[in-house]
């Protein structure tokens, strides 16, 4: 017989439990710096989550626009079963399927052989063009039956795409109240001493940035064009599910930065390093997208040696690094356009 848990195992497990469901906090033995970085985790996490619900966003779009025209095509389908059956009409259709005698073999044993030798030709015709038509009326039937069935499961796969944008929404959501949770277990005092560090190294970043972009006017070509455009927005803050022109998310600045350059892309990162053609590392060139995490949660573009422009994450802003490392997120593509 299996024995219950003990009351140490119970208390054990609730307390992991808590670990999960209740925000972390600041305590009172974590210095600036460690309360600073924990935030930033939190904002990273909340990031990578925007992204994910981007990518379902685009995902669901799609499926949405698939939908329509399956459905579109069905009542087309259903109109031209509609039709066939009415210039069949119910009773040839019956007389077909339950295979009784023919007409012209009714006539063939009549007591007038006149009457038969005048009318075969049109009956055995007639019979045949029901034939014909029935053949039709299965054909389309079948074409639409399977085509409900196609309707069906888009319906399904939109379902599955609306809880998961919801869902990665709501942990973007839950991640950014986290780090306001953190935030807020500060004192004042250090609460603003932190938020001055915060945007005193912004503003830094930024200077840095606005010197490190007037490199890129030689850049020629599609990545070129966009390069100019996302460099145009240094200083611009980040916002997820942002696409300008004053806020914006990783996705939503090479997004509009390509378009820009007369190229179409979605916005997601995910989604987006599925197009153009594949770089090999050593090959990239200033304007490539560079794409980060396994699944890809960013995207940023090159500039050359081993700088990029991006807009990083949330409670930072548009800006230029001196690094193509994106931490525990590893570059895992190229792309030109």
């Amino acid at each position: 017989m299996r024995r219950g848990l003990s009351a140490g195992a119970v208390i054990s497990s609730l307390l992991v439990l808590a670990s999960f469901i209740t925000p972390p906090v600041a305590s009172a033995a974590q210095t600036l710096a460690q309360v600073k970085a924990q935030v930033t985790q939190l904002e990273e996490e909340a990031t990578t989550a925007a992204e994910g619900a981007q990518e379902a966003k685009v995902k669901l779009a799609e499926l949405t626009r698939s939908l329509a025209g399956i459905q579109a095509e069905a009542e087309a389908q259903g109109k031209t079963v509609d039709a066939i059956s009415k210039t069949l009409g119910t009773i040839a259709i019956n007389q077909y399927m339950s295979g009784s005698i023919s007409q012209s073999m009714e006539l063939l044993f009549s007591s007038d052989p006149t009457l038969y030798l005048s009318s075969a030709g049109v009956l055995e015709a007639i019979t045949r063009r029901k034939s014909t038509q029935l053949r039709r009326f299965q054909s389309a039937e079948q074409k639409l039956n399977a085509t409900s069935l196609t309707v069906s499961d888009r319906l399904a796969q939109v379902k599955v795409q609306q809880k998961k944008f919801a869902a990665q929404s709501s942990l973007a959501t839950a991640k950014l109240e986290q780090a306001q949770a953190v935030l807020a277990n500060l004192k004042k005092e250090d609460r603003e001493r932190l938020a001055k560090i915060s945007e005193d190294q912004e503003n830094a970043d930024q200077a840095a940035s606005l010197k490190a972009a007037k490199n890129a006017s030689a850049i020629s070509g599609r990545g070129g064009i966009a390069l100019r455009f996302a460099l145009k927005q240094i200083g611009d803050r980040y916002v997820f599910g942002a696409d300008g022109m004053t806020y914006w998310d990783c996705s939503g600045l090479t997004m509009r930065a390509f378009q820009a350059a007369g190229v179409s892309l979605p916005h997601s990162s995910a989604a987006q390093s599925r197009m153009g053609k594949s770089i090999p590392f050593n090959q990239k060139k200033p304007g490539d997208l560079l794409f980060y995490g396994r699944p890809v949660s960013h995207v940023s573009i090159y500039m050359g040696r081993t700088q990029m422009v991006h807009a990083p994450r949330s409670g930072s802003r548009v800006k230029v690094v001196e690094s193509l490392s994106m931490g525990p997120k590893q570059l895992v593509a190229v792309r030109r356009f």
